[in-house]
């Protein structure tokens, strides 16, 4: 079964994992070009719309210093899709033992529960997503769970924003959070990419000082 120990790698290019659901073509590189000058490099691109593996490949290719990968991967042809078009990592909301198999690219998987923490510890997973984060249990599960499993580091995605990121990453077994917020739809809509520069850039700078610079 494969392992995926390059995943930390991807967790700690940044604090936060913008979760990217691009409707149209035409703002694929004109949302990297904005995060990337809001200094956050790995951006996550969900397969939820029909584009999705169209904008993974277009900014692996226009936009090198972009760390692309892949989220709402469910089956092992969901991820074989995505890193043909170029995604270095995989997230999925859950875990089966289909995706668990699949060697395509890293993946890190969801959970919400202790026990589905262990099952994905048996199958060789080390760093999950803890998903959907606050309805599941947020900050104080989080925490309770880093006694009995210390060894698992976490990026929770759901329900994470500006106000409580910090929160989330005081703890010791968070590596970074997923979240919208830094790419909000209204201003994909509008074109107001200076705005999500600034969401970005604020985000880095707020909530940065526990991630540390990566090469990959």
């Amino acid at each position: 079964m494969p392992t995926h120990p390059d995943i930390e790698t991807f967790m700690t290019l940044g604090p936060v994992l913008p979760v990217m659901v691009i409707p149209s073509l035409d703002q694929a590189l004109p949302l990297a070009d904005a995060l990337l000058k809001g200094g956050i490099r790995a951006l996550e691109i969900t397969l939820r719309t029909d584009c999705a593996l169209d904008a993974i490949k277009l900014i692996a290719r226009e936009r090198p210093d972009a760390v692309v990968g892949a989220g709402t991967v469910l089956t092992p042809r969901d991820a074989e899709k995505a890193a043909k078009a170029g995604a270095r990592f995989l997230i999925s909301p859950g875990l089966t033992k289909t995706l668990a198999n699949q060697d395509a690219a890293p993946l890190l998987p969801g959970v919400a529960t202790s026990s589905e923490v262990m099952k994905a510890m048996e199958w060789g997973f080390t760093h999950l997503k803890f998903f959907p984060a606050v309805p599941a249990g947020g900050v104080p599960y989080l925490k309770g769970i880093g006694g009995p499993l210390p060894q698992v580091k976490f990026c929770p995605t759901g329900g994470i924003d500006a106000g409580n990121a910090a929160q989330f990453l005081a703890l010791d077994n968070v590596l970074c959070v997923g979240g919208s917020w830094v790419a909000p739809a209204k201003a994909m809509q509008e074109g107001n990419w200076d705005e999500i520069a600034r969401l970005a850039a604020e985000a880095v700078a707020t909530f940065g000082k526990k991630t540390a610079d990566a090469v990959i």
